[in-house]
């Protein structure tokens, strides 16, 4: 499941994931990414879903009100993993163009009893700094998702601590692999990081 619904306040607005980068959406780098790692692939998003009809994927809005955060994304993926029969859902962010190519695999591997992981880096004083909109979300909890939805719950953490989630830990050398872009100018950051990696 691809978050792709932000408001993009900090880029004047729209769809982050539809900003260009070195000649192709955003979008199209984090499916490049994801696509090898999983099964079916579908993007969260509000709003007319056509605008992302070019990856011919299926887009499925918050099926709660307000747009109450990633947490809501989750679940609309939950609910259209269930009628799949999968078991679990990887979330990932789509303004996130270089996330770990084993992102999938680490976070199976990290799972709490409960079945979910979240991904993780150390900052520059080593503290572990998870990254919630990349997870590991079983579908069995969605219903205790949902409920909590609706009690008002929004930090996807506080949510995912109730039930003990593993963590996956990835290295940041040498650069943070959850880099995400949020302003204008990170483009051009993560534009330099393209062209290094190229050469």
């Amino acid at each position: 499941m691809v978050l792709a619904g932000g408001a993009a306040t900090r880029m004047g607005g729209g769809d982050k994931p539809l900003r260009t980068l070195a000649g192709r959406p955003i979008l199209a780098h984090v499916l490049d990414r994801i696509g090898p790692q999983c099964g079916p692939v579908a993007l969260n998003a509000n709003g007319d879903p056509a605008r992302l009809g070019a990856w011919g994927l299926p887009v499925l809005p918050d099926t709660l009100p307000d747009r109450p955060g990633p947490l809501a994304g989750v679940l609309a993926g939950l609910d259209w993993a269930a009628d799949l029969g999968a078991e679990a859902v990887v979330s990932v962010a789509g303004d996130t163009p270089f996330f770990p190519a084993d992102l999938v695999a680490r976070l199976r591997g990290a799972a709490a009893p409960s079945g979910l992981a979240l991904a993780a880096t150390p900052d520059a004083e080593g503290v572990l700094r998870r990254h919630p909109t990349f997870g590991l979300w079983p579908v069995a909890l969605r219903h205790d998702l949902r409920a909590a939805l609706g009690d008002g719950l929004r930090k996807v953490v506080l949510w995912t601590d109730r039930h003990g989630a593993g963590t996956a830990t990835f290295a940041t050398d040498p650069f943070d692999p959850f880099f995400n872009i949020n302003r204008p100018e990170d483009i051009d950051a993560a534009e330099a990081l393209l062209a290094g990696a190229a050469r």
